[in-house]
């Protein structure tokens, strides 16, 4: 069997936690620590919402993460999450739906403009509202909102919103950055609302943490409009990979202390990194 074929055939890597901070720590040490540099397939559920839909993280953790990718000239984590949900257009719109989705829609040109070379194919949570066909002039999210509000007993296939689009992303590109993210589906149950994303492959380094970050606060914007509370975030990827930093990268290691610490429950300290952040940042 060749070495491909038997990375395909691994038994999934399960990581379970209630802490963002601490489960995206695992996923890093755990492939800092193997022989590659992907982990395939792998399965990452959070739990320990507040109600308001807020996880628990660890400050160092997210300090030095967002350090080291302004030190790579890389988005930082909120950046990130702003591409599959947009936070503080949802806190300006002071609880309204469709004022979100009518600000989102007028400022997204801006979004888009302020980035053209990663955000040119468009963007998670834009994917999401304006997909460009179907119901709600292709607004997935309230037509989901729409029918889980008009009865009871709506059929569970329905509550799940697509961002990948053949007709526009089966494209024969050596590399295709957008999208990652294939699906998201909504599960209401007893205990809350459960939502499980799918990836066909993930950046550890530079998308992880924003992703789970924006998936977090996109079940939580979707558990407030069904009137229940956010219960659990699943994420399955097929394969997730460190890429655009070595695992011998010295800067590396603040993070990877910060990691250690986290998971073993010890207090750190900061540590710059040693390459000069680029002016100006990144645009989501």
């Amino acid at each position: 069997m060749s070495k491909s074929k038997a990375s395909a055939a691994a038994e999934p890597t399960v990581i379970n936690d209630n802490n963002l901070g601490r489960a995206w720590s695992r996923l890093l040490l755990r492939v800092l620590e193997s022989g590659g540099t992907e982990i395939s397939p792998l399965i990452l559920s959070l739990t320990g919402f507040d109600k308001k839909g807020a996880v628990p993280e660890d400050a160092t953790v997210r300090q030095t993460l967002d350090q080291l990718l302004e030190c790579k000239a890389r988005p930082k984590v909120d950046v990130v999450a702003f591409t599959i949900f947009p936070q503080r257009l949802w806190e300006m719109s002071r609880g309204n739906r469709n004022r979100l989705f009518t600000l989102y829609r007028a400022t997204f040109p801006r979004w888009q403009a302020m980035n053209k070379k990663a955000n040119g194919r468009g963007l998670y949570f834009e994917r999401m509202v304006a997909y460009g066909r179907g119901p709600f002039d292709g607004n997935q999210l309230e037509w989901i909102l729409s029918q889980y509000d008009s009865r009871k007993g709506v059929r569970r296939s329905m509550l799940q919103a697509t961002t990948f689009d053949p007709g526009r992303d089966h494209v024969a590109s050596a590399q295709l950055g957008f999208p990652c993210l294939q699906q998201v589906s909504f599960e209401p149950t007893s205990a809350g609302l459960v939502v499980n994303a799918f990836y066909a492959t993930q950046q550890i380094f530079d998308k992880a943490y924003g992703n789970y970050l924006g998936l977090i606060q996109l079940g939580a914007f979707m558990a407030h409009e069904m009137g229940m509370t956010l219960a659990r975030l699943n994420v399955m990827v097929g394969i997730a990979k460190l890429e655009r930093i070595a695992k011998s990268d010295p800067d590396l290691v603040p993070l990877v202390v910060s990691a250690k610490a986290l998971i073993a429950g010890v207090a750190t300290e900061q540590t710059s990194c040693s390459v000069p952040p680029l002016m100006g940042g990144s645009a989501p």
